[in-house]
């Protein structure tokens, strides 16, 4: 571990001095480039260089011990180096967790897909709520978030939902939220008092800015536009500003119709299907891997569900990792960061245990 750190290090000075230069200012693609490579190792370097300056430390008073004669000195020097030597371990685990490899999509803007799954207009109505527990995070966050499309039900549910969270780290707080979602309620159309139990899927994508990372060939697409509307007829628009576009080679399909103007509906739609086709590819690479991509995105049925929202014992069941909260008011109203840090530090040992096993 500490050979790796020390090249980290070093690593860090040749990107300072590098940046220093004036043929780097002159040139602002590199210096991007360079900017983003230090920001990645930063932390490790200065929580390495801490862990060194306390190491040093104990080194001098265990030298000073050696020397000192006066008794009260020397058990004030213990106990100093007592402190210390308590503090390296917990030093060293954030180290080894910080050396984890960086999952390269961390830092990117989100495409969000939220879909009832099993239950009707149920399924549509906690589709509605696991949106608005996005969006109250988001706020929380202070992330943006952009409509892509939206597709409304008369009950004031969701039938489906894609939107664009922009937000610094926004893909690292919400890559596990990709998965079956399940409630467990006594609908309001229920008589009887009746627990029903409905589903929805949601899918979280990295937003892939440089667009040459996916290749698409243009006669590869056929690209529809029609006239869009909203819940019951309303605020229909009256020219054809939608559009559907699908990929042939996988039958990917992507529509967007928020925007009034057709082009900027286009752009949009070409933002969810460049994500898709990118997170397919991701995919197939990680299927070489064993064990990778254990959370994934299921198929909408109840028994492939990730996480329960259970109404009538007010908690939130997250199954992957067996925790439970008795908060679901607080969850559903963008309260997460409980659940989402403890899915980070769950996949974090899990990398580190696969290292060991190495």
């Amino acid at each position: 571990m500490f050979h790796k750190l020390e090249e980290v290090v070093e690593k860090h000075q040749e990107i300072t001095t590098e940046l220093g230069m004036p043929e780097t200012s002159a040139n602002p693609k590199r210096l991007t480039e360079l900017n983003k490579q230090l920001a990645s190792i930063d932390e490790l370097v200065q929580k390495y260089l801490e862990y060194k300056k306390l190491k040093d430390e104990v080194d001098f008073l265990r030298d000073s011990i050696k020397n000192e004669k006066d008794s009260d000195m020397r058990e004030m020097m213990f106990e100093e180096v007592k402190e210390i030597e308590e503090k390296l371990p917990s030093f060293e685990q954030e180290l080894k967790v910080l050396l984890l490899p960086k999952d390269p999509n961390d830092d990117k803007n989100v495409i969000v897909e939220i879909r009832g799954g099993a239950g009707g207009d149920e399924a549509a109505l906690f589709a509605a709520d696991i949106y608005r527990m996005f969006t109250r995070y988001a706020e929380r966050r202070k992330w943006k978030i952009e409509i892509i499309e939206k597709n409304e039900i008369g009950v004031g549910g969701l039938k489906e939902v894609v939107f664009l969270i922009e937000g610094k780290g926004a893909y690292s707080r919400l890559k596990f939220e990709s998965g079956v979602h399940r409630v467990q309620r006594v609908p309001a159309t229920e008589s009887q008092g009746r627990v029903h139990t409905s589903t929805i899927t949601v899918a979280v994508l990295p937003e892939v800015e440089d667009v040459e990372m996916v290749k698409i060939d243009p006669k590869d697409l056929k690209i529809d536009t029609y006239r869009s509307g909203g819940a019951g007829g309303q605020h229909v628009n009256m020219t054809d500003s939608a559009v559907r576009i699908t990929h042939l080679p996988t039958n990917t399909i992507v529509q967007c119709q928020d925007e009034r103007s057709q082009l900027k509906n286009r752009d949009k739609a070409m933002k969810v299907l460049i994500a898709k086709l990118y997170e397919m590819e991701c995919e197939k690479q990680a299927a070489a891997v064993a064990g990778e991509r254990k959370l994934q995105v299921g198929t909408g049925a109840r028994s492939e569900k990730i996480r329960t929202y259970n109404f009538p014992q007010g908690r939130v069941s997250d199954h992957r990792i067996k925790l439970t909260l008795h908060k679901l008011d607080a969850v559903l109203d963008g309260d997460l960061d409980e659940i989402i840090d403890a899915l980070i530090t769950f996949n974090q040992a899990e990398m580190l245990a696969s290292q060991g096993d190495a």
